[in-house]
């Protein structure tokens, strides 16, 4: 089969368009030297990364709602507190109601820039898809100095938009956060030694 070449400098056009790194300051993507030649393997993880950005954002949510019910519960206090507290217990209550309401615009920049990364990914990844497909298709068709030349700029758009999509898994696994645990203390050991090693 054969392709009107308005079809696919239309499509190179959106490709190059939707680079993702002209527009946004990134982590380093992973990338993984292959075996042969020292190359890169760029390897984007699209099931993975829909996992996690659904786990990123329930979590965000959920904490994002339980400082929505502090701010709740802060401000109905501080009605009640205007009524029949001393003016400093006030004050400093006012102080932590504004304190929350920092706190929750910057998790809402947070949800919303997350969003937007996933949002940026998505599109990437279905340019990808597309460009694939029509590699594949200009891949069957009679060799001709066109649709060589469209099969060489498909095979950088197919590059292209994996090197973006491993850029923005980059930025989002920046705003994963850290998990921290601290250790109050250990029940059932008699004998505690330091450098001791345990697993949790």
């Amino acid at each position: 089969c054969t392709f009107p070449e308005f079809l696919f400098s239309s499509c190179s056009k959106s490709l190059s368009r939707s680079s993702v790194r002209s527009r946004m300051s990134l982590k380093p993507p992973k990338a993984y030297n292959s075996l042969q030649k020292g190359a890169l393997i760029w390897d984007p993880k699209p099931l993975q990364v829909k996992k996690i950005f659904e786990a990123l954002k329930k979590g965000l949510n959920e904490y994002l709602e339980a400082h929505q019910a502090e701010l709740d519960y802060l401000s109905g206090r501080h009605k009640d507190t205007k009524r029949n507290s001393r003016l400093a217990f006030y004050y400093d209550l006012d102080k932590q109601i504004r304190s929350v309401e920092r706190y929750i615009r910057k998790l809402e920049f947070h949800i919303s820039k997350v969003e937007e990364l996933y949002e940026a990914y998505c599109i990437q990844c279905r340019l990808r898809d597309g460009a694939t497909n029509m590699k594949q298709a200009f891949s069957l068709s009679p060799s001709t100095k066109a649709s060589r030349e469209s099969l060489l700029e498909l095979y950088k758009n197919v590059q292209e938009c994996t090197e973006d999509m491993c850029f923005i898994e980059g930025a989002l696994e920046v705003h994963l956060g850290e998990f921290h645990v601290k250790m109050k203390g250990l029940v059932g050991f008699a004998r505690l030694c330091p450098g001791d090693q345990y697993e949790v």
